[in-house]
């Protein structure tokens, strides 16, 4: 089976999150489901509270009532997941549960984008694929691998400007 497993959303009853992942990973190691559901979560995040007086660190869920969990969605996976105790349903319209968008996962902070490294240096001639400048030649002025982005020279009305562009934007001429 090559599907890739998703992330989707599972409404539970409040304060069970952290009962409802369990349950779920107890049920998928006892049915041997580790292939098919990957990872649960309860996504938190440290919190500083002022409590009489006294500055304490707790974790706190980011979004109570609400487990994550990464898994390729199939009858058995839906089956088991959907009926854990304290689920009440996936999210999504009716009874079908959506998978998360790649967009949502990263800006949830549930997956960081894997580590893309460009082979780009400064001074490489690179054509712009696809955007505003699209067609355009220029030169690599600086690479930001942290970001993913690349500033590039390009000559617009006769002077040298610099443009930033997504890694996905620029190719590299030989």
């Amino acid at each position: 089976m090559d599907e890739e497993p998703k992330w989707y959303v599972v409404h539970t009853y409040s304060g069970y999150e952290n009962k409802v992942k369990a349950n779920i990973e107890k049920i998928v190691e006892n049915r041997g489901m580790s292939e098919f559901i990957r990872e649960v979560t309860v996504p938190t995040q440290e919190v500083v509270e002022l409590k009489n007086g006294q500055r304490k660190t707790v974790m706190r869920k980011i979004y109570p009532g609400y487990v994550l969990v990464k898994m390729i969605m199939d009858d058995d996976t839906w089956y088991v997941v959907r009926n854990t105790r304290g689920v009440t349903s996936f999210v999504g319209p009716g009874s079908k549960p959506v998978p998360l968008s790649e967009d949502e996962v990263l800006t949830m902070g549930i997956e960081q984008r894997k580590k893309e490294v460009i082979d780009l240096a400064e001074g490489d001639s690179v054509m712009i694929g696809f955007g505003p400048f699209e067609g355009s030649v220029g030169l690599v002025k600086e690479v930001n691998n942290g970001k993913r982005t690349v500033v590039v020279r390009i000559s617009m009305f006769g002077r040298e400007t610099p443009v930033e562009l997504d890694f996905k934007q620029v190719h590299k001429m030989d």
